[in-house]
């Protein structure tokens, strides 16, 4: 009986525990966690209500989320305890107290989060990551947060002003995302917050004036905003705080004194805003300062003298203000300084000659009015890394008052009054990178030794009194990209050693006493934008090779004895803007193609020997009498200029003999044209018969290799690549292999083996030969050369140029091939491509679309040069029918109206051709870029993104004048990829702006331009 009855009570208890099982099931359903999945949820010792309601919460937001951050998120799952989610945190309750998903890299919105379901949060991390949209409202509900990091996000809209209800708040960082408007006055309900950081947004209005009530702020920074009005005094109020950041604002107005009450402030920033009147002489209070920065304000006034008790200050940022007064003897107490910058304000009297410690790194006193010698304290400033003091009127003798500093890399002591000799130790310097000395009096010779600084950049010697000839030691200087020794005394020739300078941007060797001939060499030097050989004794002609500097803007020969015709080949310079000819010997006409330099501006071919017409060119016909005059006999349409009489044409008895001998040989063509056909047609006659006998055989075995032997050629490429061994492949396509083959004459091609049989109707097959026959009529150098096909019954194939660089996706792949593909191949391989596709769609009768333009079908040579290659699924228009088709080509590179129609036309290459730009100047596929773009929720953020920052980041950023033409390919790409066809640029647009330069390049440089600014240009 006694084990009945207890048998009895076991099995209510196991009744009563279902039942109850069953109650948490039916809620854990209503909380959107489903029956099948709720059972571990019922093993989950603390699975409070409110913990599942939290738990609940987090499963949902998940579900929201895109799918690839549901796979990062792959061990939040019903089947798994919370507490050992990734970047799950719970307390000693098993409770949730932290969500900490920093840099998984998720995208979505925060809309889906219940945020009222958290009741015991303590931290909320979702920084670094994909989100966008709007913060919603319901942040408010999280009573017990303490921590809330949204930075390096995609937010946009408001800061919600139920961020005031967060009053445990001890931690928020909204920085780095796209927030406007004010910053609400609810911040002021939030007395336990330590660090406020909402920099790199796009804020506005007023600081609030409630900022000064939260006493416990250490930390606000605020820079990189749209704040106006003027900096708060309750500022002042905040005791305790370490790091005030308000620079890069629209704030106004002077410097409130209060701010000498934040005695524990270490870092002190209000630089880039419109800040005027003097510095309050409380900031001498800030004993433990350590970063003070005002620059690029409107301050006036003198340093105040208490300065002198800021000894731990390592950063001291005043230039570019209006700041005046002698060098302030409180500076010279500050020996922790690292970097000093005094540049662009109204300094004078002269510079203190113990002024410096042994860790200054930065000085700049530029631009000021400082007088006397440079201080001796700097020879004991062993760690100066940067030296400015141009533009003051420093005195002395900088071969005795200068050192030498082995980690010193850039010096510029141009425009002062210094004397003495270049001092050959400067080369010790092995990272000097710039060294600027012009406009003083230096004397004697430049030391060869200057050659032994490899990374040098920029050398400016020009208007000092140096003799002596140019050392040739400086064509070791590989690195340089800006040389000007110009107004002095050298003599001799320009070494050819010169022309090793491949980066050389600026050559100026104008006003000496340099002889001989302009070497040749100097036309090797492509990166030129300015050349100035002006006022010297160069004799002879000028080089034709001039024509290779393809960035050339500034040209100026002026003043020499040159002699000889203007080589035509100047016309090839495309960008060219100044053209300075006079004051030389130059005789005969202008080349004619002049007329085709459209960038052309500004030109002076005065005081040479010129005769005949000028080009008719706004530069010539537009340019004063002064710059044409004291010619031979110079004609034409221009202020001052006789027109050129008709009659006496020089070139008229030329054209006649030209047409003469013109139509001699169209008469002698013709009458050969009319033998061959005929010839032809009695061979086609009796051809005809051989071939209706042979239709049968010919199905069987059909091939044609243009430029060579077809069944000769045919068994040398079965021989070479071993009946088609993997051992000879070299590439596979969606249409077949490709394999390397050596002929037994030496010469290597490329065979494209194709994957379908031979069409066994005659008539089909033809219409296919005929398509690859059009496609071998195009002669391009930027097209891969297509010699020929071969259709077997058992083999179909096609012969292309072998080429040995590969094809560009895996240039792009290989860390070591792209850092070899620098900028001006990368820009060469665009302007390629661009060629080719102009050449295709405007050039070819009728147009040929290649329809599947991708990284992967171009190929490159030794020397980086692009062929356009794989056109099996390329497409002949027609132009009096729609060209219908099935989809072709990759995708990725796809134009988009490709997916609703199928209509081919030449706006699908211009997409592709866009796609592939962006490609190259990044470094890979720009598919997450594109996407983004046409997002309208993230859209926002992309046009904020730095072109700098989106390019191949295993290259240093181009130098000039490539930046201008990378940055020209980034617009010409998004202009490509507009959704509607008809809003895309044509090929012929491109080319011009390419290769022409039709477009007017961008003003802004890499450091500012952001994409929007490319899209909307």
């Amino acid at each position: 009986m006694m084990m009945s009855t207890k048998l009895v009570s076991f099995q209510l208890i196991i009744i009563f525990t279902f039942f109850c099982s069953l109650l948490r099931l039916s809620y854990l359903e209503v909380s959107g966690i489903s029956f099948a999945n709720a059972t571990v949820m019922v093993g989950y010792e603390a699975a409070e209500d409110e913990d599942i309601e939290a738990i609940s919460a987090l499963l949902k937001w998940k579900a929201n989320l895109d799918n690839q951050s549901q796979a990062f998120l792959s061990s939040w799952s019903t089947f798994t305890c919370p507490c050992k989610w990734k970047g799950i945190v719970c307390d000693e309750s098993n409770s949730v107290s932290t969500v900490n998903v920093s840099n998984f890299g998720l995208k979505g919105t925060l809309l889906s989060l219940n945020f009222p379901s958290f009741h015991k949060l303590l931290n909320l991390d979702v920084s670094h990551n994909f989100f966008y949209g709007s913060i919603p409202h319901q942040i408010g509900n999280m009573s017990r947060i303490s921590q809330l990091k949204m930075d390096h996000n995609l937010f946009n809209g408001f800061i919600p002003p139920t961020i005031g209800m967060l009053t445990n708040l001890v931690i928020l960082d909204l920085s780095s995302n796209n927030l406007s408007g004010a910053i609400p006055s609810t911040i002021r309900n939030l007395t336990n917050l330590e660090q406020l950081i909402l920099f790199k947004n796009i804020l506005s209005g007023p600081i609030p004036e409630e900022l000064g009530r939260l006493h416990s702020l250490t930390i606000i920074k605020l820079l990189k905003n749209d704040f106006s009005g003027s900096i708060p005094s309750s500022i002042g109020d905040l005791a305790n705080l370490r790091t005030l950041q308000l620079s890069r604002n629209k704030l106004h107005g002077s410097i409130p004194s209060t701010l000498g009450n934040l005695t524990n402030l270490n870092e002190l920033s209000m630089s880039r805003n419109k800040l005027s009147g003097s510095i309050p002489a409380s900031v001498g209070n800030l004993v433990y300062l350590q970063k003070l920065h005002l620059a690029e304000n409107e301050l006036s006034g003198p340093i105040p003298s208490t300065f002198r008790n800021l000894t731990n200050l390592t950063f001291l940022l005043l230039h570019m203000n209006n700041l005046s007064g002698s060098f302030s003897t409180a500076i010279s107490n500050l020996t922790n300084l690292i970097n000093l910058q005094l540049s662009s304000n109204h300094f004078t009297g002269p510079l203190p000659q113990h002024i410096f410690g042994g860790s200054l790194l930065y000085f700049a006193a530029n631009k000021n009015h400082f007088i006397g010698p440079i201080p001796t304290s700097l020879k004991n400033c062993s760690s100066l890394v940067r030296l400015n003091l141009a533009e003051n009127m420093l005195t002395g003798n900088i071969s005795n008052d200068f050192g030498v500093y082995p980690n010193l890399n850039y010096i510029d002591l141009s425009s002062n009054c210094l004397y003495g000799h270049l001092s050959s130790n400067w080369a010790k310097s092995h990272d000097l990178i710039g060294l600027m000395i012009s406009y003083n009096s230096l004397s004697g010779a430049i030391p060869p030794e200057l050659g032994q600084a490899p990374k040098l950049q920029k050398l400016e010697l020009s208007s000092n009194h140096l003799t002596g000839k140019i050392p040739k030691e400086l064509g070791n200087l590989t690195s340089l990209t800006q040389l000007s020794i110009s107004n002095n005394k050298l003599s001799g020739n320009i070494p050819i050693e010169i022309g090793s300078l491949k980066q050389l941007h600026r050559l100026d060797l104008a006003t000496n006493d340099l002889s001989g001939s302009i070497p040749k060499q100097l036309g090797g030097l492509l990166s030129l934008i300015h050349l100035n050989l002006s006022h010297n004794k160069f004799m002879e002609s000028i080089p034709s090779e001039f024509s290779q500097l393809q960035f050339l803007q500034d040209l100026d020969l002026s003043g020499n004895f040159l002699n000889g015709k203007i080589p035509a080949a100047l016309g090839k310079l495309k960008v060219l803007e100044m053209l300075n000819l006079s004051h030389n010997s130059l005789s005969g006409s202008i080349p004619c193609n002049f007329k085709h330099m459209l960038s052309l501006t500004n030109v002076d071919i005065s005081n040479n020997q010129l005769e005949g017409a000028i080009p008719n060119s706004p530069a010539f016909l537009k340019a004063p009498f002064e710059a044409l005059e004291k010619n031979k006999r110079l004609c034409g349409n221009a202020s001052g200029l006789e027109p050129c009489p008709l009659s006496h044409n020089p070139n008229g008895e030329k054209r006649k003999v030209i047409m003469l001998a013109l139509f001699i040989s169209l008469g002698a063509l013709l009458l050969i044209v009319f033998v061959i056909g005929v010839s032809l047609y009695i061979h086609w006659q009796r051809a005809r018969k051989i071939k209706k006998q042979d239709t049968e055989e010919q199905i069987q075995d059909l091939f044609s290799i243009w430029h060579y032997d077809g069944k000769i050629v045919y068994e040398n490429i079965i021989e070479a690549t071993n009946d088609f061994d993997d051992k000879y492949l070299i590439g596979e396509g969606g249409f077949g292999c490709v394999y390397k083959a050596i002929l037994p004459s030496g010469q290597i091609v490329a065979v494209k083996k194709l994957e379908a049989e031979v069409d066994n109707e005659v008539r089909n097959f033809k219409a296919f030969t005929s398509e690859v026959q059009a496609l071998t009529e195009i002669k391009h150098r930027h097209i891969v050369k297509l010699y020929g096909f071969c259709a077997h019954r058992h083999y179909c194939f096609l012969v292309y140029e072998f080429l040995e660089g590969g094809s560009l996706d895996k240039v792009l792949n290989n860390d070591t091939h792209a850092v070899k593909f620098d900028w001006n191949k990368r820009v060469n391989v665009v302007k390629g491509v661009a060629n080719a596709l102009y050449h295709m769609h405007h050039g070819c009768s009728p147009p040929i679309v290649h329809r599947d333009i991708s990284s992967k079908n171009v190929l490159i040579d030794l020397e980086f040069e692009a062929r356009i290659s794989d056109f099996g699924t390329a497409k002949i228009l027609n132009h009096n029918s729609r060209n219908l088709s099935s989809f072709a080509g990759t995708y990725g590179y796809a134009a988009p109206e490709l997916a609703y129609t199928m209509e081919v036309n030449e706006k699908c290459d211009v997409f592709s051709f866009g796609v592939l730009c962006l490609e190259i100047i990044m470094g890979n596929h720009p598919g997450d870029l594109i996407s983004s773009m046409c997002s309208p929720s993230s859209r926002p953020v992309t046009s904020n993104l730095l072109l700098k920052d989106v390019l191949d980041q295993r290259l240093p950023l181009p130098m000039m004048p490539v930046a201008k033409v990378v940055v020209l390919i980034a617009k010409v790409a998004f202009a490509c990829l507009n959704e509607r066809p008809l809003s895309r640029p044509t090929m012929e647009d491109v080319y011009n702006m390419f290769v022409m330069h039709k477009s007017p390049l961008m003003k802004e440089t890499l450091d500012t331009i952001a994409l929007g600014q490319l899209q909307n240009h």
